[in-house]
């Protein structure tokens, strides 16, 4: 089946992760194939609202379709893969990087190299589903420099726990849900020796500050980074020191990189020629998301956030997140992270419903032991009247992506 498809073509993936898969992405991109990575666990709605606008060649979805796709090409990647929107504010868009020049290609794999240090002797400990984009980079980041990737299947904190012990790991990438459960699992069964890590990164969601404080004093010095970036592209990287000394800042801009923000905090980013994307099929939805600066084109994915005078970005969350009430902004997660910081709030999410009165009216669901009457008052010393929550929903827990993101229309 290698034979049907050929550079250029586009071919999804609804498999689960595995060493095939990585030999599959890999030996596809260095054809110039796109490969586009999928859920395997979407509903046969899901696929056909996903797939129907992306029109693949191929679609794979078993082992034996997936052994056919893959070749011994293992060069360097002539194309990123077609990740696809997360679709929490419509339709999913697959992001398309088109075909690299080999100049292209190879700035895009040292630009990666250069700032996580990947290394021949680097073993990197997969946590996340490998169709998405941060977890493959990752292991395909290692990979190219030659070295190991660990697989230790769907999350679970006694299986990661157990591969750090047995595989010695040097790298990991990781969302706060993830770091959260592994702490639990850890105060019940002790911490394991994390002293082979180099690295470790966190990205996908805000991260609640205990948990930042917590993963600093457990890991290796200056092993400890948080990046702020899209499917569409990356924007910041920033060491946990950095973070400590400026609290709340998701860092500066990657090398090869400018940001800019407008009047209203929107944050644009100007890329390298091998960063630069478009939305497949969706030219005008392509044309609002790039314009032209001074250091280049740039792209948005209409967040919002401040920047300070040595160039360290603060997010305010989404504009698409926006609340307004009785005229003003309200930032849902500028609100979060101030309330996150109550000690008996474990978990907390901010959103809008309808008001006849304000437009929208301020919610807050939230996890934890506080009561309404603490959060209240807490909420009345640090924030402004428009930002204060006027309701509040107390949960088990938020619904929230496998990358955790919060589903704030579940809300």
């Amino acid at each position: 089946m290698s034979d049907t498809v050929h550079e250029g073509d586009r071919v999804a993936l609804l498999v689960p992760g595995s060493h095939a898969y990585l030999d599959a992405v890999h030996s596809m991109l260095a054809r110039g194939i796109q490969v586009i990575p999928l859920d395997p666990r979407l509903s046969p709605y899901e696929r056909e609202r996903i797939l129907t606008p992306l029109s693949p060649h191929l679609v794979v979805e078993d082992d034996a379709a997936l052994a056919a796709v893959t070749t011994a090409d293992r060069g360097l990647p002539r194309a990123r893969p077609m990740h696809c929107t997360s679709g929490t504010t419509g339709i999913p868009k697959g992001v398309d990087s088109g075909l690299l020049s080999e100049s292209d290609s190879a700035a895009l794999v040292a630009e990666e190299a250069d700032l996580w240090g990947f290394v021949a002797d680097d073993v990197n400990l997969v946590l996340s589903p490998l169709y998405h984009s941060a977890p493959l980079r990752f292991a395909l980041g290692t990979r190219l420099a030659g070295g190991r990737v660990v697989l230790p299947g769907p999350f679970d904190p006694a299986a990661v726990t157990a591969a750090i012990t047995a595989e010695r790991p040097t790298t990991m990438f990781c969302v706060p849900t993830h770091l959260q459960r592994l702490f639990a699992h850890w105060d019940d069964v002790g911490v394991p020796d994390l002293s082979s890590f180099r690295l470790v990164a966190h990205a996908g969601a805000p991260c609640p500050t205990d948990v930042k404080r917590r993963l600093i004093d457990l890991f290796p010095e200056g092993s400890t980074w948080e990046f702020y970036g899209s499917t569409e592209g990356q924007f910041t990287a920033c060491r946990s020191e950095e973070w400590v000394r400026r609290p709340g800042t998701v860092g500066r801009a990657r090398p090869g990189r400018t940001l800019h923000l407008d009047d209203d905090g929107t944050i644009w980013c100007s890329v390298p020629s091998y960063a630069r994307f478009s939305y497949f099929r969706e030219p005008e939805k392509t044309a609002r998301a790039w314009r032209d600066t001074p250091d280049g084109p740039a792209f948005s994915v209409g967040d919002a956030g401040r920047l300070d005078a040595d160039g360290y970005l603060y997010l305010d969350g989404r504009r698409s997140d926006l609340i307004i009430s009785g005229g003003v902004n309200v930032y849902p997660l500028e609100v979060e992270q101030v309330l996150g910081e109550h000690p008996g709030v474990d978990d907390i999410a901010v959103y809008a419903v309808d008001d006849p009165h304000w437009g929208q009216r301020v919610c807050a669901a939230v996890v934890g032991s506080v009561t309404e009457a603490d959060l209240t008052a807490y909420a009345r010393e640090r924030l402004a009247p428009p930002k204060r929550p006027k309701t509040w929903t107390f949960r088990p827990d938020l619904p929230r992506t496998l990358t955790g993101k919060v589903r704030r229309d579940l809300l």
